[in-house]
């Protein structure tokens, strides 16, 4: 490996003072580390060069506690296109045309600065798509924050919301879908996953290489300055509260519109050799990895770099993490190009260095060295940990039987408290403060089971989705894994679309905790197994740890953001109720249903929340949910389906009330013999019928005459299938069992129940 001497080096702190004072601590680097560090260079790094290394070695970089467990995933498929190393993954969707997207964290600069740490997170996953070629199309969130009984929670919520739509909105780019989740465990520590979709054809396909000796190496966009600073090591770090403001991005959306446009036009020209976002650790990671790609070097001369601040050095310089910022490397001869297209978008285009061939990372400053480390130390040998993962004591005690309840009359009261729970109600407090239809392509807008977006000039649509459920995988992290890709790939189905492929952000609390490395071990597993039976391999994503603040980690929270294809736009579904006389269904097996129980449910958290996480998740029949998902998408290409809609927070009630409330239809539901036998269910199996979230189930409505060709293809399938009532024009949900009437819910109250809630909490 190519070494140096240390004469050769110039820096703001001296090796020694760096060694001897322990100053790569406060840069997040351990002993060990430090140690290995000088191994590689056979030398004592220098100032510049130990922050280099403590930012492409941070967790948020390197991936050191969860690389081994992200080769579990499938990765590869016949609609693959670019798999995971890349700024995002690619997927086929025929005809010459391919969708980019992907899903990445920002939850540590969220809960110090909340506007612009979800600001930022939306414009970083902005650049990660357009970077592949790709024109981003469609904006998705997964937001994970306290209850909104506490003051500061509601203003963490309030300003994270205001962040991602203002990016958003000012950008153009239509927000569509995603989700949001309320829950103490999360009060200090919030979650707030953006997923940028965009389309391209296979021809604009880009790509992060740094290749061709004596390419030119450019940084595009806005100048540099010094927010951000460590950054990714920020990211890394256990308690975000410790530390401080400067730390967070400040990002600016018009500029964002200007750079996307003129890398969409740079890269148009054929002339681009490789392209990268400048996102964590900045102008370091982003000329490391480019670099390590294409098996090169680079020297940059950080004098070149522009800068909006005064007498920054080359150690600002390369960890700053301002917004806004691309590396590109041109063929050689075609600087000219692109000064004059960021010219044309009033951006700056300037030349910072060269490609080399003795693959090192040099950083000059005034013509003298400041940095000089070999690209492989950097990337290829950032530590990989082996974690020891031990199974939580608490996983032991769980509860298999379920709470005994004392019989309730009082139904609608129940239904009515879940619909007002934030987590299930209605997010148009959120929704309504995204642009959803700029570029009007969005079929559906965010409330559905799926966000859809057209294909313009074509019959294609793709359904977007985030999903994920953090209390599911803390009480069973294998099951809670599967579940977790399965819901996501049910809400693709229920739109009338194929799923493709997923992205998942990882969001897990410390690492170093044994069992909470168990946690992300036991639910990749799941998550692994069932993106193979669902055939959506993993194309991109983000692990996000230390997610822990005040002594409290959060609750493991994979979240998945999923792609499907529908063929034929015509072919799609909404959740919402159509017409009157429609006759009800469900897909699935609803005699399991009665019997799975209320472990992990929505219903367990408003009757017992104190005791709620001491109950069993219920089994999950992973080969029962293949076939469910398979039949629904014959029904949906047969036309045979008005609505649809899968049973999941809440229960089968609170997915009834949800289609009721979106058509403003009301039901008379039966849910008669559901065991096969004509006898009164006893009230555990009552309340895991109508609250309980362990099976696989979804609503339909189909006109009448249907139920041949329903059953026909549910038999061909092997999936039960039950009428069990039909949609009415009178505003009012009744349900019932034999000839007892446990729901007689008014629309009106339904709605109020649902729509209100969040927007009530937020006045307060």
């Amino acid at each position: 490996m190519p070494q140096s001497s240390p004469s050769q080096h110039v820096a703001l702190a001296s090796a020694r003072t760096v060694k001897e004072e322990k100053i790569y601590r406060t840069f997040g680097l351990t002993d060990a580390e430090y140690e290995h560090i000088v191994e590689l260079l056979g030398r004592e790094p220098n100032y510049v060069e130990a922050g280099i290394f403590s930012v492409m070695w941070s967790e948020h970089c390197s991936y050191k506690s969860s690389r081994k467990v992200l080769r579990r995933f499938p990765t590869r498929g016949p609609q693959v296109l670019q798999g995971p190393g890349e700024n995002a993954g690619i997927v086929d969707i025929g005809d010459g045309m391919a969708v980019a997207f992907k899903i990445e964290s920002h939850n540590h600069p969220t809960a110090i600065e909340p506007y612009q740490g979800a600001a930022t997170g939306v414009g970083g996953i902005i650049r990660d798509v357009f970077t592949m070629g790709a024109r981003p199309i469609a904006l998705l969130n997964s937001l994970r924050f306290g209850e909104l009984d506490d003051a500061h929670t509601r203003y963490l919520f309030a300003e994270s919301v205001a962040g991602i739509g203002g990016y958003g909105n000012c950008i153009g780019i239509p927000t569509v879908g995603g989700e949001v989740v309320f829950d103490n465990r999360y009060q200090h520590n919030p979650l707030v996953n953006a997923m940028c979709v965009g389309l391209m054809t296979h021809e604009e396909i880009a790509t992060g290489s740094a290749s061709g000796v004596g390419n030119p190496v450019l940084i595009v966009g806005t100048r540099t300055g010094r927010d951000g600073i460590h950054g990714a090591t920020f990211a890394s770090a256990e308690d975000p509260h410790a530390k401080e403001r400067s730390a967070v991005q400040v990002g600016d959306p018009f500029m964002e519109k200007l750079l996307l446009e003129a890398c969409l036009e740079l890269i148009a020209t054929g002339k681009v050799v490789g392209i990268q976002d400048m996102g964590a650790a900045g102008l370091t990671s982003s000329s490391a990895e480019m670099a390590s790609r294409a098996g090169s070097g680079l020297t940059i001369d950080v004098t070149l770099v522009p800068c909006r601040e005064t007498e920054m050095n080359s150690y600002e310089i390369m960890l700053s993490e301002s917004q806004e910022r691309m590396l590109v490397v041109m063929q050689q001869g075609e600087e000219d190009l692109a000064k004059q297209i960021f010219e044309k978008w009033d951006l700056q285009a300037t030349v910072i260095g060269r490609v080399t061939t003795d693959g090192m990372l040099r950083v000059l400053e005034k013509g003298i060295v400041a940095a000089e480390i070999p690209v492989s130390a950097l990337v290829d040998e950032a530590p990989v940990l082996d974690r020891l993962a031990l199974r939580p004591a608490y996983l032991d005690e769980l509860d298999e039987n379920g709470p005994l309840f004392v019989e309730s009359e009082d139904f609608a009261e129940q239904l009515y408290a879940l619909l007002a729970r934030p987590t299930i109600a209605s997010k148009e407090w959120v929704y309504d403060q995204y642009d959803s239809m700029v570029r009007t392509e969005t079929f559906v807008r965010p409330g559905s089971d799926a966000a859809v977006v057209g294909i313009p000039g074509t019959q294609k649509a793709i359904a977007i989705v985030t999903d994920g459920n953090g209390r599911h995988v803390y009480l069973d992290p294998y099951t809670g894994g599967v579940r977790a890709v399965a819901e996501a790939a049910r809400n693709i189905v229920c739109s009338g679309a194929q799923p493709l492929a997923v992205t998942d952000c990882l969001n897990y609390g410390n690492p170093e905790k044994p069992e909470i490395f168990y946690q992300l071990e036991r639910s990749a597993d799941g998550l692994s197994v069932a993106c193979e039976a669902f055939k959506t391999p993993v194309i991109s994503g983000n692990v996000s740890l230390y997610n822990e603040s005040h002594g409290v980690d959060i609750y493991p929270t994979p979240v998945i953001g999923m792609v499907g294809l529908l063929e034929d736009r015509d072919q799609l579904i909404t959740s919402d109720w159509k017409a009157d006389g429609d006759e009800i269904y469900v897909l699935g097996d609803l005699e399991r249903a009665q019997k799975a129980g209320l472990g992990g449910s929505e219903y367990l958290f408003v009757k017992q929340p104190e005791q709620a996480l001491h109950y069993r998740l219920p089994e999950f029949d992973l080969k029962a949910e293949v076939a469910l998902q398979a039949c629904m998408l014959s029904l949906a290409k047969q036309g045979l389906v008005q609505s649809a809609h899968d049973v999941s927070d809440g229960g089968l009630l609170v997915a009834l009330a949800e289609s009721a409330i979106a058509g403003n239809l009301g039901a008379n539901i039966h849910l008669d013999a559901v065991s096969g036998v004509e006898r009164s269910l006893q009230y555990r199996e009552v309340l895991s019928l109508m609250f309980g979230e362990g099976v696989g189930l979804i609503v339909i409505t189909a006109k009448v005459g249907m139920t041949e060709a329903l059953e026909r293809a549910a038999r061909a399938h092997e999936v039960p299938i039950r009428r069990i009532g039909n949609v009415s024009v009178s505003p009012v949900v009744r349900v019932s069992i034999l000839d007892r009437l446990y729901i007689h819910a008014p629309i009106e109250r339904l709605q109020v129940a649902w729509r209100g809630a969040i927007a009530s909490w937020m006045r307060r």
